[in-house]
């Protein structure tokens, strides 16, 4: 049996449901500038608080990987509800956000453990149990989910912040991360409760040290108490892991406290983020020696199947009405993984449509969370009632891969669906919308554009990234 680790931070850190909660993400990153960096990012220092107040710190950090590819993310967070010595690897399969569950990366875990008894596999720091859950990682995932899609996590809480177990943790990263597709957070936030000039005083000196890439001046100054930093450990292991791995530079990319959210300056904390860059181009392990073989699509789904996957849709509608959770059994749909969206209609009116664009889960459970996100997410449409419900028929659209469109004289109306990405703002229009209008290719690149709350031409952006999909529609 799997062992998750269910949120503890949703609804209160950040919001609570998958559609609300990629809302927000979508709104930070379409706030943040658009930044390029000398390198590639190997590791990043964000900001752990709530997103209403340290999110677009947060953001600015997270939009750098836009377009980029991770096998793993380390996360390194301090403990701020329980002590232990050294630092704490989650012991069970999976973390969980309320955009899903994503895996451990079991065989860093425990490369890691294997080479320092100070770093073990356990539950301590991770636990949500009857005291408040740990906040420091969890609240870091959806921005990954969001902006990277598939990957590996290893999430390290560090209890105690000795310079021994700092240095260690930095060495046995640097170690086991040596050539791999991998990027480290170190979560953080900076001094706690002071006034805004004392706040500003002490993380100026947190901030200069960052920016010199000097984590052993950093461990000196939180010892003397010259700075502030709840995760000022995390942080200077981060770095000491980077700088063994080549890392070329750091930047500083924002910096603020509490105050300009709440208006309250008399007690504030501090955020900072930053990126550290490599000039090492970071591969995926996919792409290092021969290239592997893709997996086929082109086999179709049966109408057996089908119909196991309109019964799954119904069922997991249905069992959310009784405030259930409905889980697919496990059968040769859960071999699959294509990304896939439903759509709900009553009398051939749209009454919701949520989908997954990549493949995530097993398809049966795609189906089963885009049918309650359809019936009850949708921000278009009241939660659907339950006499609605007995009227309502389910569309299942199940998507191929994308493929990147160089010349829109690729695209064919009728056969593909359209994904439109600039600048953090997406829109996705399914293959069957521009037939049912009757769209010509350029309109369908603008509605495409339209959908994702861009100007209509702003497919001919030299930014703009268009990808074409077809469905099978069921």
């Amino acid at each position: 049996m799997e062992r998750i680790r269910k949120p503890a931070a949703a609804g209160m850190f950040y919001p609570g449901s998958a559609g609300a909660l990629s809302n927000t993400i979508a709104q930070l990153f379409a706030e943040a500038e658009h930044r390029s960096l000398g390198g590639s990012p190997l590791a990043l220092i964000v900001p752990h608080a709530g997103y209403p107040y340290s999110g677009r710190i947060a953001a600015k950090a997270y939009k750098l990987l836009d377009g980029l590819t991770y096998d793993t993310v380390v996360i390194v967070a301090p403990s701020h509800t329980v002590f232990f010595q050294g630092c704490s690897v989650f012991d069970g399969d999976a973390y969980e956000t309320p955009l899903g569950p994503i895996p451990i990366d079991n065989e860093i875990r425990e490369r890691l453990t294997d080479i320092s008894p100070g770093i073990y596999i356990s539950n301590k720091g991770h636990a949500t149990g009857s005291s408040r859950g740990e906040h420091a990682i969890e609240v870091q995932l959806p921005f990954l989910q969001i902006v990277l899609g598939n990957f590996k996590l290893v999430p390290i809480v560090m209890g105690d912040q000795e310079e021994s177990t700092v240095r260690g943790l930095g060495e046995a990263l640097a170690s086991v991360l040596r050539n791999r597709s991998a990027l480290m957070v170190a979560s953080t936030d900076l001094s706690h409760f002071h006034d805004e000039k004392t706040a500003r005083r002490l993380d100026s000196v947190a901030r200069e040290t960052v920016a010199a890439f000097d984590p052993s001046r950093l461990i000196e100054q939180l010892e003397d108490g010259e700075t502030e930093a709840c995760g000022g450990g995390p942080t200077a292991a981060v770095m000491f892991a980077a700088k063994r791995l080549g890392a070329s530079d750091i930047e500083i990319l924002d910096y603020t406290t509490s105050g300009e959210t709440t208006g309250d300056f008399d007690q504030v904390v501090g955020y900072l983020s930053a990126a550290i860059t490599t000039k090492k181009k970071i591969m995926p392990q996919a792409e290092i020696g021969a290239p592997p073989a893709r997996p086929s699509h082109s086999d179709r789904i049966d109408e057996e199947a089908q119909e196991k996957l309109h019964d799954i849709a119904r069922q997991a509608i249905a069992a959310h009405f009784k405030g259930h959770r409905f889980t697919p059994a496990a059968d040769e749909l859960s071999e699959i993984k294509r990304g896939a969206f439903v759509t709900l209609e009553i009398g051939g009116q749209l009454r919701g449509c949520i989908g997954q664009i990549r493949a995530r889960l097993p398809l049966s459970d795609t189906i089963a969370e885009m049918a309650v996100a359809a019936a009850f997410e949708d921000p278009r449409f009241p939660a659907l009632s339950e006499v609605e419900f007995e009227h309502v028929d389910i569309e299942i659209s199940v998507l191929s891969p994308l493929v990147r469109v160089h010349d829109i004289k690729e695209i064919e109306v009728g056969r593909d669906g359209l994904l439109i990405k600039l600048d953090m703002h997406s829109g996705l229009l399914l293959p069957q919308v521009a037939t049912e209008y009757g769209w010509t290719t350029e309109e369908f690149l603008e509605q495409t554009c339209l959908k994702a709350g861009l100007p209509r031409k702003s497919y001919l952006d030299k930014f703009a990234e268009i990808y074409r999909f077809s469905a099978q529609v069921f």
